[in-house]
């Protein structure tokens, strides 16, 4: 690894630096990012980025050679190209289980490395997710299951029964809708004690809640942030993070961002 400025700074020892990370994972939110914008944040935000979310339906939309272009970059900085939920709960919807097959040999086909399986706006059974989640594994893929709607509250029993299930049949991580853990603005303590004590945190991502959300300011998703790196501590994953929160959020994770100590660690000499 290249060394970093100024190292005779220390940096927390409980941060985990080197990729590829098993725990401290950032996950960021690709809305359509351009390759030009990329090469310039991944070359100053690259080793703190650990997953590239190509976010809701936005594949369809790519010309073929744009598309596995952008999957290499993000790979040649170490980050892993993965599809967001969405894209494959539109496909469910409307064209049911005939479609999934073919979802799921053209991502590999393309080089993604990863999928999401959610039911964000189409509800899945627990047979539905569970099937899901082992044909995208028998495929080759590996999974990122995700609990949790935008639109509705659900206990933290049945989150959690829901995560099981991905991890049973086989996901490599499962993800917290943000909608569920903050609803309203206010921590949901029942759902985040149940995770910490039911979850094996290293496998479970935390999403913040997106800027395109009414309500949702930058502020927003700053306070999650300081919120879950305070619950947690710095080795927390934490996901869909804005592209130009990256950065900072590394920061914030080794206490060298607007929050930082609050007093002296050391008396003066003299």
């Amino acid at each position: 690894m290249d060394r970093f400025a100024f190292d005779f700074v220390p940096l927390p020892a409980e941060r985990s630096m080197e990729k590829p990370r098993t725990s401290g994972i950032t996950m960021m939110i690709d809305k359509g990012e351009t390759i030009e914008y990329l090469q310039g944040l991944l070359r100053m935000s690259g080793p703190f980025i650990d997953l590239g979310k190509i976010a809701v339906g936005t594949s369809r939309l790519y010309l073929e050679d744009y598309y596995r272009e952008k999957l290499e970059l993000f790979k040649s900085h170490e980050v892993k190209p993965f599809i967001g939920g969405q894209f494959l709960e539109f496909i469910f919807a409307t064209q049911g289980w005939g479609g999934v097959g073919p979802y799921f040999e053209a991502a590999a086909e393309y080089g993604v490395e990863a999928i999401e399986i959610s039911d964000n706006c189409v509800a899945l059974s627990d047979g539905e997710r569970e099937r899901m989640v082992r044909s995208a594994v028998d495929a080759g893929l590996e999974v990122h299951g995700e609990v949790g709607s935008k639109t509705g509250k659900q206990d933290a029993a049945a989150l959690i029964s829901q995560a099981n299930i991905c991890m049973d049949a086989g996901a490599s991580v499962v993800l917290f809708e943000a909608a569920e853990l903050m609803p309203g603005g206010e921590a949901d303590r029942a759902l985040i004690d149940s995770i910490r004590d039911r979850m094996d945190l290293p496998k479970v991502i935390f999403e913040l809640p997106g800027w395109w959300i009414e309500g949702t300011t930058n502020n927003v998703i700053y306070e999650l942030q300081k919120f879950l790196l305070t619950e947690f501590g710095p080795d927390v994953n934490i996901g869909n993070v804005p592209p130009w929160m990256t950065f900072n959020l590394e920061a914030l994770r080794c206490g060298l961002s607007s929050v930082g100590p609050t007093e002296r660690s050391f008396e003066s000499a003299g």
